[in-house]
């Protein structure tokens, strides 16, 4: 089944009966193109127009009306801890260096598994707990809804 549309938050989609979804996880929804299976095993071509990632809620379209809703698939995740929020805070600085792909709540970060950065973690007296959930990391700083303009001269 072929999709090259984004409907968005299409509230006319959302009624239809029986959707198909479709889970990615957190690096397959920055792939706008290629062969995916629905969460029941359908067949997916996607030939999106380039753009932003896809987003979990999102509706996507094809031919002869067909619709597909986007979920943000289960990933194993480390979910980082701290008695002390500058701690917390730390910790995201660090990561946010190494380019780590973040998700942030009050009181927690979440993360893909990585021993490494794990280690790191648990050196600095991080808390960890290894969870299997959908990841949804924050986009950066010239993500979705972003600033992207860019007026100085560096001259």
């Amino acid at each position: 089944m072929l999709l090259e549309q984004r409907l968005g938050r299409d509230p006319q989609a959302a009624a239809a009966a029986a959707p198909l979804l479709l889970p990615l996880t957190a690096q397959e929804r920055t792939s706008l193109r290629g062969r995916r299976a629905s969460a029941c095993g359908r067949a997916l071509l996607l030939q999106l127009p380039r753009g932003a990632a896809l987003e979990p809620g999102e509706w996507l379209g094809g031919p002869g009306g067909v619709r597909v809703r986007v979920e943000a698939a289960p990933e194993p995740l480390l979910r980082v801890r701290a008695a002390d929020p500058l701690a917390l805070l730390q910790a995201a600085y660090h990561l946010g260096n190494r380019h780590v792909a973040l998700e942030l709540h009050p009181g927690e970060l979440r993360l893909l598994q990585d021993s490494v950065l794990a280690e790191l973690l648990r050196h600095r007296g991080l808390e960890l707990e290894a969870l299997q959930a959908p990841f949804q990391p924050e986009a950066g700083a010239y993500g979705v809804g972003a600033h992207q303009h860019h007026h100085h001269s560096h001259a």
